[in-house]
C-alpha cells in the first residue's frame, strides 16, 4: 500500500446514519453450502426489512463475481480475495447505516473471522444457513453439484472442496426443516430480540 494516502475523516458519522435511519447497521453473513439456500433467505430478509422502512443491501455472491471479483478464481487465493473484498465493502455498508446482507458461501472459519474484526463488536452477525450436502445435491438449482460430480467443476464445496461449518455462529437457520419465508420470520424475531431492528 502506498505511503501517500490519509484517511479522510466523513461530513456525516455513522451514529447519526443510525439515528437518522431508526436502525442499528451491521452485517448478516450467510454463509452454507451452495443451493442451502442463503440469497433466498437474504433477499427475503432484504424484502421484510425494505417493506418495514429499514435501509438494506444484498451482497450476492454470483453477483459480485459478474462486477468487483470477476477477475478471481475458485482457487483458495481467489476465495480468500473474494472473501476479503466483500469484507470491506460490507463494512463501508455498515459505515453508511445500511444493513447489509451478504450470502456467499465463504467456506473457510478464518476468512469470516477476518471479516468480523473489521467491524465493532456486534456489526458482523454469522447466519449459518444449515443444509445437508445431500439436500443441497437433490435440489441443485444450477446443476453445478452434477457438474462437480463429473469433474466438470474443480475445487467445488461440499465435493471436491472443504466447507467448515461455523463453530459459534449467532444465528443457525435450518432450510431442510424450514421455508424461506419461516428462517425469514425467525431473523426478524431474533434481530428485533436483541434490538437491531
Amino acid at each position: 500500500m502506498s505511503s501517500n494516502i490519509v484517511w479522510h475523516e466523513a461530513s456525516v458519522t455513522k451514529k447519526e446514519r443510525r439515528s437518522k435511519n431508526k436502525h442499528q447497521s451491521f452485517i448478516l453473513w450467510f454463509t452454507g453450502l451452495s443451493a442451502s439456500g442463503k440469497s433466498s433467505v437474504a433477499n427475503a430478509f432484504a424484502r421484510q426489512l425494505f417493506e418495514s422502512g429499514n435501509q438494506a443491501f444484498v451482497l450476492d455472491g454470483d453477483n459480485v463475481r459478474h462486477g468487483l471479483n470477476k477477475d478471481l478464481g475458485f482457487d483458495e487465493i481467489g476465495r480468500k480475495e473474494n472473501i476479503r473484498r466483500i469484507g470491506e465493502v460490507a463494512k463501508l455498508f455498515v459505515e453508511s447505516g445500511q444493513i447489509v446482507l451478504t450470502a456467499f458461501i465463504s467456506p473457510y472459519r478464518e476468512d469470516r473471522q477476518v471479516v468480523r474484526e473489521l467491524v465493532a463488536d456486534g456489526e458482523f452477525i454469522e447466519v449459518y444457513v444449515k443444509c445437508s450436502v445431500e439436500t443441497c445435491e437433490q435440489r441443485d438449482p444450477k446443476g453445478l453439484y452434477k457438474k462437480a460430480r463429473n469433474a466438470e467443476i474443480p475445487n467445488f464445496t461440499g465435493i471436491s472442496a472443504p466447507y467448515e461449518e461455523p463453530e459459534n455462529p449467532e444465528i443457525t437457520l435450518d432450510t431442510e426443516q424450514y421455508s424461506i419465508e419461516e428462517c425469514a420470520q425467525q431473523l426478524t424475531q431474533i434481530l428485533t430480540d436483541k434490538g437491531y431492528i
